[in-house]
């Protein structure tokens, strides 16, 4: 019997997709010099280990010359290593949600809010509105918000109407542009009892919402998988933090 190769390399993407096999694109030396930048701030690189970003932003393709959206930045971690990798002919756009900046600690989004200003950074453009309404100036490359998904459904977001802002991401993403989400497992079936309490969410509450807006997800990463997470634990407690289960899922919108 003859097997189309095609048809057998997308069985198998299906297969790895299905069944979890994890999928691993190597970095290429773009990203690995966007991780020396010297002008990174030497908290954030100490965080490069745990967080494994080059791995995170090979699996998503994020390339030079792409226009980035980094929806909720925070300190910017992700920001700065954006701006390296896309370029002097690319853009990133980070959108800070004015129900953050307002009803949490200040500092929280101070390191993203100050891109702003830092000639370092002069392809970074930072953007502050309510959290339903994400935007950017020009069609974007890819949308990506790392460990804040859960936070939609927090108070402190309003909470934000999550149908207004995966249509918004639609929107601003180009057809065939991708949504890259990262964020703490919670238990299976626990849907978003804990985001605001262990700031965890059920990944099939993600899976759900971004797929409602039109999106189809195309591969997810074990990069950030975690086995000895319990998932009983607040992110933020010295026995988890740095270490969660993550999930690191790759969406993208069909270019017709």
């Amino acid at each position: 019997m003859k097997i189309n190769p095609l048809n057998a390399a997308m069985t198998a993407a299906s297969l790895a997709l299905t069944i979890g096999i994890p999928l691993h694109a190597a970095e290429p030396a773009y990203i690995a010099a966007a991780l020396t930048d010297p002008a990174r701030p030497a908290e954030q690189v100490g965080h490069d280990a745990a967080r494994k970003p080059g791995e995170i932003i090979a699996f998503a393709g994020l390339k030079p010359g792409d226009r980035v959206g980094d929806f909720i930045p925070e300190s910017g971690y992700f920001t700065r290593i954006f701006a390296r990798v896309v370029g002097p002919a690319g853009r990133v756009y980070a959108y800070a949600p004015t129900e953050e900046i307002l009803n949490c600690d200040p500092q929280e989004s101070a390191g993203g809010i100050a891109l702003a200003h830092d000639r370092a950074y002069s392809n970074v453009t930072v953007e502050l509105g309510p959290v339903d309404d994400f935007t950017a100036p020009e069609a974007l490359d890819m949308v990506w918000t790392s460990d804040n998904f859960h936070d939609l459904y927090d108070p402190f977001m309003g909470p934000a109407h999550i149908e207004r802002v995966t249509a918004a991401v639609w929107r601003a993403l180009k057809p065939g542009g991708v949504f890259l989400v990262v964020d703490h497992v919670a238990e299976a079936g626990s849907g978003v009892r804990d985001t605001n309490t262990l700031h965890r969410v059920d990944p099939l509450v993600i899976k759900r919402a971004v797929e409602s807006a039109g999106f189809v997800l195309e591969a997810e990463s074990d990069i950030l998988r975690n086995a000895a997470d319990t998932h009983t634990l607040r992110v933020f407690d010295p026995a988890i933090r740095g270490r969660t289960d993550q999930v690191v899922l790759r969406f993208r919108k069909p270019t017709s």
